[in-house]
């Protein structure tokens, strides 16, 4: 099977992929049979799974991964966590799984416990108190994640492929089975999309949105075209020319800038904010690969990035975030940096050939942006030898030449289900009753376009941040589709939201969260022997509460003087 899992990636870029998969004879195997089916390899599918396991029911996972995790095993080790008081659950023994791992004085072989320190955003990385850690390697993430797997006995289907086309049957408004490319049946009683493409929600005829909504379909400020729009540091601060020949339009424009209009401020768009891989470093010399050369390297597609310079940029290494053993989690930062800006567009609905010709553009832009930056004699030579200390780390994504295995999907499919939430929940201006799960991070969306102002020089338009007053409440209905779709799946990670409220819940810890809330869900389901949306509120919360599940937040009384 191993031999196949690398002949796939290449045979899907030729179409082929059929030639690979194993044909089942006579119409097909006897399905694969267990009351809930889980699609997805993500943190999310993960944690579903166990919460079936726990209920007393049986689970399948099937994954079109080979890695479980998804991005928080892919390189996201600097956990997104917002207010960590309201990540409850399995999410929390998760960061307990990586505190205890790192407990152990052998788990620190690139560097002390003690010079790492206790790093962290605004709170620490280790709290001993709680007896959790959020930030790790992630290799350390990976066996968390399997752990579970072993600790409840879950059947994990690896490289298992929805045959989107034909491979969801339906029974009325109830999923019956599902086949994958191997021709592989999977029947449930239950389904859960945990994937970040939202392929099964999709495949199922459930509705969703690509893109920006404008501000006037749910009367929200923060959605839409943000033209004007400067938020974080992710953008030019001072006058770049775009054209090839400096002050002259008729020259030609310099890769990766677009000579459309950028839309009007506060519409709609197809347009999604920015995919990149979230890279593991090292600056170990006995940990540290050497940035190469990729094969298909072009240097004119950073000229854009010289001119940045020449501008006095200085921010290169502001977001190599140190994880333990000397690794960091390097995430986009500035006007030209890993985000792959304009990119990734046809990503959410494009077939797995597609899709497989847009990861590998990503690699090629971000692995020559690396080589670029180490080699370039127009790269001031203060950042280029300090960055000749890095390298890609030796011991993390060994079978994927150390590169890792997850592209940072940060949206795709929307779902528009039973309750789409909206920064009007986000911000706390509109009450949620029937919370499964609670969210407290920035509403963030990183650059969706880089265009060409009226006044001639480039600019970027999408970033933004708006930070809630307080954490807030996930409406249940977000995790549903609407009856007259769908009756017997839900959804955790392409939840019901619109663009900018999922820029807040899309953080990994807020998937595991309602990865839990949806297995909880599908489980009492069947119990009740109802669809999803019949399920009684009531019954959720209070199974929800008794696991762990933070429903609500108190905000800690301020002391006092006295």
């Amino acid at each position: 099977m191993k031999n196949c899992r690398l002949l796939f990636f290449a045979l899907l870029l030729t179409g082929s992929w059929y030639a690979c998969t194993p044909k089942m004879e006579d119409g097909g195997s006897d399905p694969i049979e267990a009351d809930v089916v889980v699609y997805g390899g993500t943190a999310a599918a993960v944690v579903a799974a166990v919460q079936v396991k726990r209920m007393g029911k049986s689970v399948v996972v099937v994954s079109p991964d080979t890695h479980l995790g998804g991005l928080s095993s892919g390189g996201l080790g600097w956990t997104d966590t917002g207010n960590k008081a309201v990540i409850g659950g399995i999410a929390r023994q998760f960061y307990h799984k990586i505190f205890q791992h790192y407990q152990d004085s052998t788990a620190w072989k690139w560097q002390s416990r003690s010079e790492y320190g206790n790093r962290g955003q605004g709170t620490p990385a280790i709290d001993g108190a709680e007896r959790t850690m959020w930030i790790f390697e992630p290799s350390t993430a990976e066996a968390a994640f399997e752990e579970f797997v072993k600790e409840y006995d879950i059947e994990i289907y690896r490289e298992e492929w929805l045959d989107r086309a034909e491979g969801v049957v339906m029974d009325g408004k109830n999923i019956s089975t599902i086949t994958t490319l191997s021709g592989q049946q999977y029947k449930g009683k239950q389904f859960i999309d945990a994937t970040y493409e939202g392929d099964l929600m999709a495949s199922a005829g459930v509705a969703y949105h690509v893109g920006r909504e404008a501000n006037s379909v749910y009367g929200e400020k923060w959605n839409g075209i943000q033209t004007g729009v400067l938020h974080h540091d992710h953008f030019f601060k001072k006058p770049v020319d775009p054209y090839l020949e400096k002050g002259n339009p008729d020259s030609g424009v310099l890769p990766r800038i677009s000579t459309e209009p950028p839309g009007d401020y506060g519409q709609g768009d197809k347009r999604i904010q920015a995919y990149c891989f979230r890279m593991c470093l090292s600056n170990h010399p006995d940990n540290r690969v050497p940035f190469s050369k990729p094969t298909g390297y072009d240097p004119a597609q950073y000229e854009l990035l010289v001119r940045v310079f020449q501008e006095g940029w200085d921010e290169l290494f502001r977001k190599f975030d140190p994880i333990p053993n000397r690794k960091t989690d390097t995430n986009n930062h500035g006007p030209f940096s890993t985000d792959n800006i304009g990119m990734n567009y046809d990503y959410p609905e494009a077939s797995y050939e597609k899709r497989r010709e847009i990861i590998a553009e990503h690699e090629l832009y971000q692995k020559g942006l690396l080589y670029f930056l180490s080699t370039d004699p127009r790269i001031p030579k203060e950042y280029q030898d300090k960055l000749n200390e890095w390298g890609l780390a030796k011991d993390e994504f060994t079978d994927n030449g150390n590169w890792p295995h997850q592209l940072y999907i940060r949206e795709a499919r929307r779902m528009i289900g039973k309750y789409v939430m909206t920064e009007h929940e986000v911000m706390g201006d509109r009450e949620v009753l029937e919370s499964v799960g609670m969210g407290s991070y920035t509403m963030d969306s990183h650059n969706v376009q880089r265009y060409i102002k009226p006044d001639g020089f480039v600019q970027n338009e999408g970033d933004l941040g708006v930070k809630p007053a307080q954490p807030y409440q996930i409406h249940l209905g977000a995790l549903l589709p609407k009856a007259e779709e769908c009756t017997n799946l839900t959804v955790p990670i392409c939840v019901s939201s619109s663009h900018i409220a999922f820029g807040s819940i899309r953080m990994e810890p807020v998937f595991m969260i309602l990865g839990q809330s949806a297995a909880t869900v599908a489980v009492q389901a069947i119990d009740e022997e109802l669809s999803v949306q019949e399920v009684p509120y009531k019954q959720v919360r209070e199974r929800l509460e008794a696991d762990g599940q933070v429903l609500a937040y108190i905000k800690p009384e301020t002391p006092t003087s006295k």
